[in-house]
């Protein structure tokens, strides 16, 4: 009886690709499971498509199917629209047109949160509807949820992620095969892991995207992507990769944001997308290949990690239609009443500052090609003393026979960024020292 209280859902889908045609699906497989948890049928009424021909043949009658996709956002017998065509541009126009023709939304797309999420949801809230967008960060890992609404007793203190799976299976195949990185990425491609075009991935943009609107949910701030700092993987080296082993860390591509808080003052968060050293016995260091993984920390819950396929048909379209539940639950609700957009009450967004990359405390690994020469060590460890740097660990590879310079690996402790900015520009001063230092920070997830 409580499935029929109401009549059914009806969706409009726009984008029938690889997230859309696995949406159509497991809505339809599940269909019996998901209308008794959300008390109505959810039916995708009608799909959006520029290959009308694949897009009818995926529908098999199920659905009305056309490639006028303004035409289904305005349609007055649509509920909800799926957004799943990606992109910043169109996108945002379809989204805004069907916010705008009250419909609620639910989209994977986590660039256009990341850009113009502020825009979206205050338009949302203007409307009395609702934008979901679990799908958006690390595929079929429900953290939106977790950190949304599973932790909302907690005051958050950071959050480190592994959500790109292309960078990670990268970085899995450096070390497993002592590989460089031009040779991994083309095999990536080969499986299908890396687009044609990896930009995206292999900059860390992609994640970047994900650790933005993490953030704005873990602290209550406008989402804030302009203000991340952004470094992908594609100048990583090999031998770094080797070092980090042989010190007991691994090297992941991490999004990390964190509370900084001085005195009991909070002070500002951290964004922040970059390559980064885990001790080997995290369990975050020991997720491989393409899978994702988010470890957030609270005041009161402390540790804790979810794990799973971050993109994929299936797994991505498990939390669009958990969204499209979500949705079917809260039609009848007072707006009011919602789980707000980004955790906290629209009128409640902090305007903690995002910090600078200089101002970021952080842990450093740092690898200098030196002269094999007396005093080389003794130089570079007075100049950090100078700039206050501690030293937690130091390697110096044996040279060769024959052979005239050394790499010096060294391991520091937490510090602020700008220090390690002066003391690289001094070292690097030095005559001994024969190249660019390489730094890549280092997380203890303490």
């Amino acid at each position: 009886m409580g499935v029929e209280k109401f009549g059914p859902v009806r969706v409009g889908l726009l984008g029938i690709g690889t997230v859309g045609g696995g949406t159509f699906e497991v809505l339809a497989r599940n269909q019996q499971e998901i209308t008794r948890r959300a008390g109505r049928r959810i039916d995708i009424t009608r799909i959006a498509d520029l290959d009308v021909e694949r897009a009818g043949k995926l529908a098999a009658g199920r659905a009305e199917v056309g490639n006028d996709a303004f035409a289904l956002v305005e349609d007055p017998n649509i509920d909800i629209v799926v957004e799943l065509i990606g992109g910043t541009r169109i996108a945002k126009d379809l989204v805004l047109r069907a916010i705008e023709h009250g419909k609620h939304v639910v989209t994977a797309n986590k660039a256009l949160l990341a850009v113009h999420g502020n825009e979206i949801f205050a338009a949302a809230s203007r409307k009395g509807v609702m934008v979901a967008f679990e799908a958006a960060v690390a595929g079929g890992i429900p953290i939106i949820k977790a950190v949304r609404e599973g932790l909302t007793a907690n005051r958050i203190e950071w959050i480190a992620g592994i959500i790109n799976g292309t960078t990670n299976f990268i970085l899995s195949e450096m070390r497993d095969k002592g590989l460089p990185f031009d040779e991994v990425l083309l095999e990536a491609q080969r499986l299908g892991y890396a687009e044609a075009d990896p930009t995206f991935d292999i900059e860390g943009v992609d994640a970047a995207h994900k650790a933005t609107i993490l953030a704005s949910i873990a602290f209550g701030i406008p989402m804030s992507f302009d203000k991340a700092y952004i470094e992908g993987i594609a100048k990583l080296q090999s031998e770094d990769i080797r070092y980090a082993e042989q010190l007991g860390y691994r090297i992941k591509l991490l999004g990390i944001t964190r509370l900084r808080v001085v005195d009991g003052k909070q002070i500002g968060i951290e964004l922040r997308v970059h390559p980064t050293l885990i001790p080997a016995k995290r369990l975050l260091a020991n997720v491989e290949g393409a899978m994702n993984a988010v470890w957030v920390k609270g005041d009161a819950v402390g540790d804790t990690m979810y794990y799973g396929k971050g993109a994929g048909a299936e797994p991505t379209a498990s939390a669009v239609v958990a969204d499209l539940v979500d949705v079917a639950r809260m039609l009848t609700a007072d707006p009011d009443n919602r789980v707000p957009h980004l955790a906290f009450q629209a009128e409640s967004l902090s305007d903690l500052p995002i910090l600078p990359i200089s101002e970021i405390r952080s842990a450093y690994y740092l690898r200098l090609r030196v002269a094999d020469e007396p005093g080389v060590l003794a130089d570079i460890t007075r100049i950090l003393a100078d700039t206050h740097i501690s030293i937690d660990a130091a390697l110096q590879r044996e040279p060769d026979e024959g052979e005239a310079q050394t790499d010096i690996i060294l391991l520091t402790h937490r510090t602020i960024e700008n220090r390690v900015d002066a003391a690289i520009g001094h070292i690097e001063a030095l005559s001994t020292v024969l190249s660019k230092v390489i730094r890549i920070r280092l997380e203890d997830l303490d």
